[in-house]
């Protein structure tokens, strides 16, 4: 069989672009390698339930309360107001993406990308097969990379794509305790602390009956699982029965091109897609897939190369504001303790918490309290000009 599109990757972009393709006539086979569980906090905001049509058994937890702790251990708890934030276990959310995908129409094959070749024919995608180690075939027309930060298929086939910049994420996945002082099962915790990540933050994220605690830096000297260790005795978690251990990069910003121009388009994570400051990734990596399968429709229906294009044109006319506002509050805050707790002091402005949430929850910056953001502004520069002590809000 000859497919029309090969999604090489079956996460949560690739099982997007896939279900999407099907659904609009295509045939389309995903090529996954299965059995692996990526790391992630695992928090989805309102838009992603409602755009994606996530039902309410993929929630393990409804978070209703954000605490930003500085190094310090100063916090302030920001209400989540009218709504919640989703949390999902990629253990479990992976798998329903694909199964809806396969359910509505495409091939579930399991293997490992090997390479892309070309003939008069068409492409081809090599694969190891996952049961028997054998090399075979999957004939295309059109291929989707959705297979991770480091992309092999992007490393191939799009420049650019083997040299995108990324931090090492890793979690442990725990029983959760019963709430008490220091653990609350609707409360995400955020720490900014340079002691356990120099460059990022360590988060305790719940997720029903069990718990994700871990943290990112790009750092590579940084012992992640030591941090984690850390991180875990400072909030009284170490007793916690660890279920499973994670790690895997998480990139830090978009490629300049997503496509090579002929037969390849990148989603996801292989795109760069994760926010900056938040290192929020499924939202994006969603929507990645959707514009991807997008333009590989376009592709197919035209037969022009430069509607692959319309991958990166699409996704960035959404959000590229929103990446380079989070990209500048990174690069601003997470240098130093000394403006991490600047950070933290900032947050507790109203006005701060009003408006990120709400860029949070609808994914797009609030623009109707020009007041509001000008008031911010100021602060923002009275703190990084040292104008005003670290603990002024």
């Amino acid at each position: 069989m000859k497919y029309d599109v090969v999604v090489v990757g079956a996460g949560p972009a690739g099982a997007t672009a896939a279900e999407d393709l099907v659904r609009s006539g295509h045939r389309v086979a995903m090529l996954d390698r299965l059995g692996r569980i990526k790391p992630c906090g695992g928090a989805i905001p309102p838009r992603l339930i409602a755009d994606f049509f996530i039902p309410d058994a993929q929630l393990v937890a409804k978070i209703t309360t954000a605490r930003m702790v500085s190094p310090t251990q100063r916090h302030v708890d920001i209400p989540i107001e009218n709504g919640f934030v989703g949390m999902v276990d990629r253990e479990h959310f992976d798998p329903f993406l694909r199964d809806r995908a396969v359910s509505a129409g495409a091939d579930l094959i399991a293997g490992t990308f090997v390479r892309i070749t070309r003939d008069a024919d068409g492409s081809h995608v090599v694969y190891r097969d996952k049961e028997t180690g054998d090399e075979r075939t999957l004939s295309t027309k059109m291929i989707i990379g959705a297979d991770g930060a480091r992309s092999k298929v992007a490393a191939q086939c799009v420049p650019g794509g083997d040299k995108i910049p990324y931090v090492i994420a890793y979690h442990e996945i725990v029983e959760a305790p019963a709430a008490n002082a220091t653990y609350d099962p609707k409360r995400c915790d955020v720490i900014y602390d340079g002691k356990i990540s120099p460059d990022f933050y360590g988060w305790i994220f719940p997720h029903g009956g069990q718990a994700s605690i871990g943290m990112g830096s790009l750092v590579k000297s940084v012992d992640v699982k030591q941090a984690t260790a850390d991180l875990r005795a400072a909030h009284g978690l170490t007793d916690c029965k660890t279920i499973r251990r994670e790690g895997a990069p998480i990139p830090l910003k978009p490629l300049d091109r997503w496509d090579n121009g002929s037969d390849v388009v990148l989603a996801g994570d292989a795109a760069g897609v994760v926010a900056p400051s938040s290192g929020e990734g499924i939202y994006y990596a969603m929507v990645g897939g959707r514009v991807a399968a997008t333009a590989a429709a376009a592709k197919l229906k035209t037969g022009r190369a430069k509607d692959l294009q319309l991958a990166r044109k699409l996704f960035m006319r959404e959000h590229k504001q929103v990446f380079r506002v989070l990209g500048a509050m990174q690069n601003a805050y997470y240098r130093s303790d000394e403006r991490r707790e600047r950070f933290v002091s900032l947050c507790h402005d109203v006005d701060v918490q009003k408006l990120t949430f709400e860029a949070y929850m609808n994914k797009a910056l609030v623009k109707a309290r020009p007041m509001a953001h000008l008031k911010i502004g100021i602060k923002n520069l009275a703190h990084l000009s040292g104008l005003v002590s670290v603990t002024r809000t």
